[in-house]
């Protein structure tokens, strides 16, 4: 498992729709030892901190493993490291082998995993087409959200460590599905994605409304 690439960027204005939107969807693959801090790595900042960024989303990381998939579903599209405005490109942790609370060693930092990526309207402007958003659920290639326990820094090439696994064994790819699924649901599964500390409030209030909806 390692770092492909550190990516970062600084929020700026693009033209959609005929008005003006500030985006930090933009990343470009660092050069050196990258400082992460608390909420984010340095030289990068989100944009709209109401739905971006914070503790829980302090570093976005995508696997390299996704980017072929992606060149074949649009081959006219450049996709250089970053393309998904991930600040970290992985190799070897998948999202259905990675476990919400599971903490990693990166570099002299470290992260625990608290979320996957749920995409907004900025990564169709990124890709200058909005198809790519509900594409990007449907495939289940979510990529996701890491919180900064120690700050430290990183740099393309190093190895990841995994530290430890969450006791709950509820995989990023596990709460996508729990999220798409419209019937069905595995209850056990809704069950401990409630009970899992490092996950979001936000969303075990929502497993939680889903629960009782189930169970009425």
């Amino acid at each position: 498992m390692r770092l492909v690439s550190v990516n970062a960027g600084l929020p700026r204005e693009v033209t959609w729709k005929g008005g003006t939107v500030t985006t930090g969807i933009f990343k470009r693959p660092a050069a050196g030892r990258v400082k992460v801090r608390r909420l984010n790595l340095e030289g990068d900042r989100q944009a709209d901190l109401s739905v971006h960024g914070g503790p829980s989303k302090a570093v976005y990381t995508y696997p390299a493993e996704h980017y072929p998939f992606w060149r074949g579903e649009f081959p006219d599209i450049d996709m250089p490291w970053g393309m998904f405005g991930e600040n970290f490109t992985l190799e070897g942790l998948l999202e259905n082998k990675v476990n919400i609370g599971d903490l990693l060693r990166i570099g002299s930092a470290e992260f625990m995993v608290t979320e996957p990526r749920m995409p907004c309207y900025k990564l169709g402007i990124k890709f200058g087409r909005k198809d790519v958003i509900p594409r990007f659920l449907r495939s289940g290639r979510s990529g996701f959200y890491l919180a900064v326990l120690e700050e430290g820094e990183v740099g393309t090439g190093d190895t990841i460590q995994l530290l430890s696994q969450a006791e709950q064994s509820v995989t990023v790819a596990d709460i996508v599905r729990l999220y798409a699924e419209r019937k069905n649901r595995d209850l056990d599964l809704l069950r401990r994605a409630t009970q899992i500390p490092a996950l979001p409030a936000s969303w075990r209030g929502y497993f939680s409304r889903l629960l009782q909806e189930e169970k009425a």
